[in-house]
């Protein structure tokens, strides 16, 4: 009997639809999935929903478990929490993460698939690839006892990066956004909040997640001398003007990029992307991650929720899909 299941796809820009799609027959070292929750990645799915991914990073931008090409027909998304209803039986009945689109049910490889830890609930647990991009941030800035940090911007990513560095001892760090609204974001996550215009500045580090020009030049700005900004927008096929003049080249700023496509140079010689999704997992264990999540919808609903989130008519920060009830993770 053939194993069918519901998928999200973008049909063409700005058009998604809910397709059945067949299953395929698992092997011994697959396991199948029953869909929990997804989370939208809301930066990136609109990008990819009005059909900006740039040609020359389509290779780039693929998911892990994507189907069809850009700019459609395809199946795309990486944040998806589920129950193992077939596999091996260390995994049987466990909640698990992977890096799988908005689907009700699939079957991948069990190495595929990361169980989530006692006490992290599902609906939590869909954080886990936006963490996971704040680890790497981490890693990549590597930041100094006693240093200064803004970080501007505070999306998905921005709040989860402000939260993982308030981590690190006697550092001071501020959420920086144009939305007064965010400031509640910041307190649940236990961080300063300022008003790009109050943002204080001599900052050995600014992480910069607004995806917007007039964020990069706040970033810059406020960085102290040789201080550096490290940059985790994707602009998708959209040019903005840097300014190179000014204190620039005198302050001999930084600006270094970061993608969490690839484990941080810095610990890429020891830790593998399993270790990375694990720790972010671990992580996730705090309660106070629970403020990035700012919306609900059902699955059938998606299509028009995405085209929503992607036009500006549905703000916040991640949008929750749900398939049905969300269990709690499963014991061993």
């Amino acid at each position: 009997m053939e194993r069918k299941a519901r998928a999200f796809w973008l049909r063409a820009p700005g058009h998604g639809e809910i397709r059945e799609v067949v299953l395929p027959e698992p092997g011994a070292d697959d396991v199948v999935v029953r869909t929990l929750c997804s989370g939208v990645s809301r930066g990136t799915e609109s990008t990819v929903f009005r059909g900006g991914v740039p040609e020359s990073q389509h290779a780039a931008m693929r998911a892990p478990f994507q189907e069809g090409d850009f700019p459609g027909p395809v199946k795309y998304g990486y944040l998806n929490v589920g129950l193992v209803e077939e596999g091996p039986a260390h995994l049987l009945g466990r909640t698990v993460f992977s890096l799988y689109p908005h689907q009700t049910r699939y079957v991948v490889p069990a190495s595929a698939v990361t169980p989530v830890p006692d006490g992290v609930p599902a609906g939590r647990a869909i954080l886990a690839g936006t963490v996971e991009t704040a680890v790497n941030a981490a890693w990549d800035a590597a930041p100094l006892l006693g240093d200064r940090i803004a970080v501007v911007g505070a999306g998905m990513v921005g709040a989860s990066v402000a939260a993982v560095l308030a981590r690190y001892p006697a550092v001071r760090v501020q959420l920086v956004d144009a939305d007064p609204g965010r400031a509640s974001v910041a307190r649940a996550l236990g961080v300063d909040f300022a008003l790009p215009a109050d943002a204080l500045g001599d900052c050995d580090l600014v992480v910069h997640a607004s995806a917007s020009e007039a964020g990069l030049t706040r970033s810059l700005e406020l960085l102290g001398p040789e201080g550096t900004v490290l940059e985790l927008s994707w602009y998708g096929d959209r040019r903005i003007s840097v300014p190179l003049g000014e204190a620039f080249h005198s302050g001999r700023l930084v600006l270094r990029s970061s993608q969490v496509g690839m484990v941080s140079p810095a610990r890429r010689g020891r830790r593998t992307y399993a270790d990375r999704l694990a720790l972010s997992l671990d992580l996730l264990a705090d309660p106070a991650f629970d403020a990035l999540v700012t919306g609900e919808c059902g699955f059938e609903e998606l299509p028009g929720v995405l085209a929503g989130i992607a036009g500006g008519e549905v703000p916040g920060l991640c949008h929750r899909v749900l398939y049905g009830p969300v269990a709690e993770p499963a014991g061993t």
